[in-house]
């Protein structure tokens, strides 16, 4: 699909400069720099920062400002995935189809490697070629928001908390629009900062990112449903076994699938007043359903 070799191609990209960003392990204290990089550079699609670098070039900017920014979210992507594993939350021993960070190298260094992603995000934001300027303070700002007390953390919570009991359309909504739309949207904001974009381009792209968020979000709930192990590459039928709040379980599987799809739509009909290239960011919303069909 020309979707999946964009996807590689902007993997590619992401993956030689994280390597880059990431401690190097020889630095002290070693174990700590080892998971990092084990979370970091799992082998995976790079959706969140493949977006950032979409959305700039929809804009029409220059895809090496959003390099960093790029990079920056796949670091706290990983946090959270690292956080979200532990035995205190999922009690998940597989991500990515390889044993999860805290199995590989311990509980403690586990947390300790989610946080020391979470600071060095921030860290990168502000180099080169951005620097510490108006646009590196709403990029944090950004990222910020996206990821705390209005975002994955706080949806991360409402997630847990909902475990085992029932939810109503509207609360559901809630908890998927914080935990996994707020960063796929923020990947998309922070991508048209980083081009240049106006107000009104950086909000249109920021609904395209809350709309594919939903839908991919709704998706991975679904494959949770149908799919095996291998292929998510983490635990399958885990959602229905702790309780969690789903569309499946509060819709069924085919209106599960209807409502991603129309998602996927909506999320498509933002992207028509932008100036610059976005084939890629509509083959992706389609990307986000296809795999239900």
């Amino acid at each position: 699909m020309r979707v999946e070799a964009r996807l590689k191609s902007y993997a590619e990209r992401i993956d030689a400069r994280l390597d880059a960003l990431l401690p190097p392990v020889e630095k002290d204290p070693s174990p700590l720099f080892e998971a990092m990089r084990y979370a970091a550079l799992a082998p995976a699609k790079r959706l969140r920062p493949a977006l950032c670098l979409a959305a700039c070039a929809a804009v029409g900017g220059d895809e090496e400002m959003a390099l960093n920014p790029a990079c920056a979210l796949e670091m706290v992507h990983a946090f959270s995935l690292v956080h979200d594993d532990l035995p205190a939350l999922d009690d998940d021993d597989l991500r990515r189809g390889r044993p999860t960070v805290h199995r590989a190298f311990g509980e403690a260094v586990a947390i300790l490697a989610g946080d020391a992603l979470f600071a060095h995000a921030f860290a990168v934001l502000v180099l080169p070629p951005i620097g510490t300027t108006v646009l590196a303070a709403s990029l944090v700002a950004e990222l910020a928001r996206a990821v705390g007390v209005d975002g994955v953390v706080a949806g991360e919570t409402a997630d847990v908390l909902a475990e085992g009991r029932e939810v109503d359309a509207a609360q559901l909504e809630s908890i998927h629009a914080r935990k996994t739309g707020a960063l796929i949207a923020g990947s998309a904001r922070m991508g048209a900062l980083a081009g240049g974009g106006d107000p009104t381009m950086v909000e249109a792209l920021g609904s395209y990112g809350a709309h594919v968020g939903l839908a991919f979000q709704i998706a991975d709930d679904v494959l949770n449903e149908t799919a095996t192990a291998e292929q998510l590459g983490k635990a399958a039928g885990s959602d229905r076994a702790r309780g969690k709040a789903t569309y499946p379980a509060l819709l069924g599987l085919d209106a599960s699938r209807e409502k991603a799809l129309s998602l996927a739509e909506a999320g498509s009909a933002c992207l028509d007043s932008l100036p610059g290239e976005t084939g890629f960011l509509r083959d992706l919303a389609r990307f986000s359903v296809e795999r239900l069909r």
